[in-house]
């Protein structure tokens, strides 16, 4: 069979009425797990409706997103998810989207200057152990809005980091309530 993209070079993948995903490119059926693993490394992919030949990506990518939220390791604060549903309707409506992915493109290009700016003010504080665990935690919700370099293990303790870095900020909210006594 002929592996098929779309113009731009996105693989095409059919999704069917029970609810199955055939990848064009490889000739197999694939899982959500796999349309989020080849969004991370960067691969461009294009989800139709394989009856209507409709283009439901965006529906698939949200699902993939409710999917990964409701494991636990949730990353849309719930006053962000009240704003967002609060502009559906609005006459902004049409501005958000636009100004959603310029924001993450920006959070993206900056992220290493941002970095180097935080550590660069605490060093030689008192506070540079904290910023640089708070850098650690940021640096692991950047790594999400990141692709990973082909064979990276990043994600393979990622569960256990996370906890890891829960019980950091636990640790840290502790120290920074005794502060403030």
């Amino acid at each position: 069979m002929k592996k098929q993209h779309n113009g731009d070079g996105a693989v095409i993948i059919k999704k069917y009425a029970n609810r199955r995903l055939y990848n064009t490119e490889s000739s197999s059926y694939i899982t959500l797990e796999h349309l989020a693993a080849m969004t991370r490394e960067g691969r461009e992919f294009k989800v139709v409706d394989a009856k209507t030949d409709d283009d439901i990506t965006h529906n698939v990518l949200t699902q993939i997103i409710m999917e990964e939220e409701s494991r636990g390791q949730t990353m849309l604060p719930v006053n962000f998810l009240r704003q967002l549903i609060s502009m559906y309707g609005d006459s902004m409506q049409a501005m958000v989207p636009g100004y959603l992915d310029a924001s993450m493109d920006s959070f993206r290009r900056n992220h290493a200057q941002f970095k180097s700016a935080v550590e660069g003010a605490f060093a030689g504080s008192p506070f540079a152990e904290m910023a640089k665990r708070n850098m650690a935690m940021l640096e692991a919700a950047a790594s999400a809005f990141k692709p990973p370099v082909k064979g990276d293990d990043a994600h393979a303790g990622k569960d256990a980091e996370i906890a890891a870095l829960k019980a950091e900020l636990a640790s840290l909210q502790d120290k920074v309530d005794k502060l403030a006594k």
